[in-house]
């Protein structure tokens, strides 16, 4: 099977409050819009917020999202500005990877990730 790309489609409860979640409080690009959602850039990656199918049973995502960022203080500040609730403040993980957590209005895990120069994820292994 070859994967050409991917994305996280996340079918909220309230669609209107999830976009400006992502849109305004994250502050993504979008990539894309149509009639029943709204697509967003995510680094490497693609975000769909549709806007049917959504539940209103809480928690019932189970996984997160991981996104990469450069520099995780200064991402921390600005979403601090916009007044988005830091779950869990930014610390280095035993596994090596500087990450914060949040959640988006439906409590979807976000993870944000700093990855340290070094780190294994940073260079090429496969000579080691």
């Amino acid at each position: 099977m070859e994967i050409l790309s991917g994305r996280t489609i996340l079918r909220p409860a309230d669609y209107d409050r999830t976009l400006a979640f992502y849109r305004d409080a994250l502050g993504l690009a979008i990539a894309r819009e149509y009639g029943a959602g709204t697509v967003f850039f995510a680094g490497q990656s693609l975000i769909e917020i549709a806007a049917h199918g959504g539940s209103a049973e809480p928690g019932s995502f189970h996984g997160a999202l991981w996104l990469q960022v450069r520099d995780i203080e200064s991402v921390t500040a600005e979403l601090r500005e916009r007044g988005v609730a830091i779950e869990r403040d930014a610390k280095q993980e035993s596994w090596g990877l500087i990450e914060m957590w949040l959640r988006d209005p439906d409590g979807v895990p976000i993870v944000l990730v700093e990855i340290p120069p070094g780190h294994p994820l940073r260079r090429d292994v496969r000579g080691d």
